[in-house]
């Protein structure tokens, strides 16, 4: 359930400022919350010295793409497209804890020379303030190179954003959070496209029930379903339905996680050298 608290609007200045420093910037752009939030900062404070860059790759949805591509079309927003190659990496596919540290270092080496390309001053990404002190290793590859976070550097931590969205008339202030696919699959697990097909498959048919925040977590044959509790009557509504389309995913055998959906919950399986 997406808390929503009044916003600092001294954070929120703090990081128009930040913005307008950086004199021209390429923002990653996902079609979430928060580099919404930070693209539509950086087009009010630098205009056409702000551009979206929106990546690709198989373990993002298309819907989530399409999303993305309508949101930066509202905004006004110039979007630059590309592709990137994180699952030809064995260090990314192999599924470690750093998995995301090499996702971020395949998009940052991709997008850098766009950036230069564009002839633009930084890079920037919507890390938050929760961020700082959660399990974050693609964080660790943005301090590396030097990319720029604006809604972390002024403080504004998710529930901040979301209420400063909604201020600012954002479509999206609501959004569920979203996480690639690949952090469907425990640690340890080889990441595969197939796998990866199977789990937008499971939650695309989940969600057209009309549930708004749902994982599939893959366990090979077994998928493990998360939604908020105060969604499960609807699920379980749907049983069958909901059965049947997982299997046609390529699931034997279909669960649902009564604990509710939890951010991060396959971490707790992580056991150096052991696949689950």
């Amino acid at each position: 359930m997406i808390q929503l608290d009044r916003y600092d609007s001294g954070k929120l200045d703090r990081a128009r400022a930040i913005v307008r420093d950086l004199d021209s910037v390429l923002v990653a752009f996902s079609g979430g919350v928060d580099s919404t939030l930070l693209l539509k900062l950086a087009l009010d404070q630098l205009a056409d010295r702000a551009v979206a860059v929106l990546a690709s790759s198989p373990a993002y949805p298309e819907s989530e793409q399409k999303e993305a591509r309508a949101m930066a079309r509202s905004l006004g927003a110039r979007l630059v497209e590309v592709d990137t190659h994180e699952l030809e990496l064995e260090a990314y596919t192999r599924n470690n804890p750093d998995r995301c540290f090499h996702c971020k270092e395949e998009l940052f080496e991709t997008l850098e020379p766009i950036r230069v390309e564009l002839g633009l001053q930084h890079l920037a990404y919507g890390a938050t303030a929760d961020d700082a002190g959660d399990h974050r290793p693609g964080h660790g590859s943005a301090v590396r190179r030097g990319v720029r976070f604006p809604l972390l550097e002024a403080g504004l931590a998710k529930a901040d954003i979301r209420a400063a969205a909604r201020q600012l008339g954002l479509a999206n202030w609501n959004k569920p959070s979203f996480a690639c696919l690949s952090s469907r699959i425990p640690h340890g697990t080889e990441v595969t496209i197939p796998a990866l097909r199977r789990i937008e498959a499971a939650e695309q048919a989940i969600k057209l029930l009309g549930l708004l925040q749902v994982r599939v977590r893959d366990h090979g044959d077994v998928a493990r379903i998360e939604v908020e509790p105060q969604e499960m009557s609807r699920l379980l509504a749907n049983r069958e339905r909901v059965v049947q389309a997982l299997q046609d995913a390529g699931y034997k055998f279909v669960s649902l996680d009564l604990e509710g959906y939890s951010t991060g919950s396959l971490n707790r399986t992580w056991k150096p050298g052991v696949a689950r």
